[in-house]
């Protein structure tokens, strides 16, 4: 079956989504955090009148407007790209994924766009507090826009909520609640935004930073990381809370990408964690499925702490990438999992039977229809055969294009969470040393906290490289593999696409790094 795809275009497609999702979300989380700041800043500045706090908040909410606006547009062309280079899979889930979208549209989007002409324009023509809710109605505006799209992107991670229409061959959406409070949206919500409030956090401290070196707008400056400082704690304690739950959800429910991220080949019993680890380089593969194993040169470990992250307890057992491919039993439950072989002849039975439930229809052979009907009315069926609907689209020459890339995974999980470590470290040196009143001589931390900046950014995209790269080949979660969902179009006209979309996303993004560091130069007291 993977004769028929080209997998060229399917290379293409990927490569022009990430680009694109990638460039969208160094907009994003800035916005996300950054308005949040502008608003706590604000309500200083109503509450105590004090016009210098007003000014802080106008020089920081110009900073966030220039970045809104950019977001925006990068965003649009994803929404475009679901029906150019992905027309299969917006058919088979658009009943689900689209009501999200829509609400988002219609609801968040016009949120923003009403009150943040408020918030720009409306300083001495509104009242302070009418502009100060306006301001925090951005804020909730943009948070909500995150809210939809995470909850859309968590379904292709945990479909629930739907049930399957073979007449249609789409899913349709039967318990919208299910969607939206499902465990893996909520959780990738709040990991999501605290992600952007970090970022926003190292941002507003860097740039604070430099106002230090260059010894302008010294009270300005102090007061942002101060606001910063405590900003960045609280939300990046949250976001290890929230990181340590995605990773219990991961083990339960996306064990593969689980075992990725911590390049696990064998199942344990008082799994470690690899706290610092190195992999080597593979031998070369005798077959061109067979796995490219992958063992460490260096490692240190955390003694049971696998085990304990992804079911609270040390003792858990853990399977490895070998036992998801071949089959397991867990030996502390005796629960029996079956292999992705059973699985591949599991999703070649679902296929077969939607495709003779089509031609049936067709034929308009009543006889047949009835018997192919209630196979798909039957749960116990749907739950153990067409669960596994994807992976009749491969074989057991295929089976290792079931397997993410592990090296990848595993590297963006490790930097991400070591560079979690460091921020929080600079967050609480900033705040201790600006509360002792001896920031201005910290020259040294000055220069750190600049560079932080891009390392913000740097962890962000890793998170979602895991999250991303980490469930491949799977567009929706055992349903669905990225190979059958794009469209069928010549593969010249994506790559022509993704060429054009990278100068655009680059000339915006220069763009927007000028005109950023243009207004940083103006200062906050000339920023008026």
């Amino acid at each position: 079956m993977m004769g028929i795809f080209d997998m060229s275009l399917i290379n293409w497609s990927r490569g022009q989504f990430a680009m694109s999702a990638m460039f969208h979300w160094i907009f994003v989380p800035l916005t996300l955090g950054l308005i949040i700041l502008v608003a706590i800043m604000e309500t200083i500045y109503v509450r105590t009148g004090d016009e210098k706090w007003k000014k802080l908040t106008k020089f920081w909410a110009k900073l966030f407007g220039i970045n809104f606006a950019i977001g925006i547009a990068t965003g649009i062309i994803l929404e475009f790209q679901f029906g150019t280079n992905w027309s299969n899979y917006s058919w088979f889930v658009g009943d689900i994924f689209g009501a999200p979208l829509a609400i988002e549209g219609i609801m968040a989007f016009f949120m923003e766009a009403t009150f943040v002409a408020v918030m720009f324009f409306g300083w001495n023509k509104v009242s302070k507090r009418f502009h100060l809710i306006s301001t925090w109605l951005v804020a909730v505006g943009a948070n909500l826009s995150a809210l939809w799209i995470l909850v859309a992107n968590a379904w292709m991670q945990y479909p629930v909520g739907t049930v399957f229409n073979p007449m249609t061959a789409r899913n349709e959406m039967v318990d919208f609640w299910a969607v939206l409070f499902s465990p893996v949206a909520v959780n990738k919500f709040l990991h999501t935004v605290a992600s952007g409030y970090v970022l926003a956090a190292v941002f507003v401290i860097g740039v604070s930073s430099w106002f230090l070196l260059k010894n302008r707008d010294v009270l300005f400056a102090k007061r942002s990381i101060i606001i910063a400082s405590v900003f960045g704690i609280t939300t990046l304690l949250f976001l290890v809370w929230s990181g340590d739950e995605s990773a219990r959800q991961m083990a339960d429910k996306q064990p593969m990408k689980f075992a990725a991220m911590e390049a696990l080949w064998e199942g344990q019993t008082n799994a470690p964690l690899i706290a610092i680890g190195l992999l080597q380089k593979p031998a070369p593969p005798k077959t061109a499925n067979e796995y490219q194993e992958k063992d460490f040169a260096i490692k240190i470990e955390i003694p049971n702490m696998l085990s304990y992250m992804a079911f609270l307890d040390p003792n858990a057992y853990i399977p490895g990438v070998k036992d998801l491919v071949d089959g397991y039993t867990n030996p502390n439950t005796g629960e029996v999992h079956i292999s992705y072989y059973e699985k591949m002849e599991r999703g070649k039975e679902a296929i077969a039977a939607l495709k003779g439930y089509k031609e049936a229809l067709n034929a308009e052979d009543e006889e047949a229809l009835q018997i192919y009907k209630a196979k798909f009315e039957d749960q116990v069926w749907m739950q153990n055969t067409f669960k596994y609907f994807g992976y009749g689209y491969y074989d057991a020459y295929t089976v290792s294009g079931l397997l993410p890339n592990i090296p990848v995974a595993f590297y963006s999980f490790h930097i991400m969470v070591a560079l979690s470590g460091h921020f929080l470290a600079l967050f609480l040196l900033m705040l201790i040393f600006t509360l002792k009143n001896r920031i201005e001589r910290m020259r040294w931390l000055h220069y750190i906290a600049i560079w932080t900046i891009p390392l913000a950014y740097i962890a962000t995209q890793l998170g979602w490289i895991v999250a991303e790269m980490g469930r491949q080949p799977w567009v929706i979660q055992d349903l669905m593999p990225t190979l059958s969902a794009v469209s069928r179009i010549d593969s010249g006209s994506v790559q022509l696409t993704f060429w054009l979309f990278a100068i655009t996303f680059t000339i915006l993004l220069i763009a927007e790094i000028r005109i950023l560091v243009k207004q940083i130069n103006k200062g906050i007291t000339g920023g008026n």
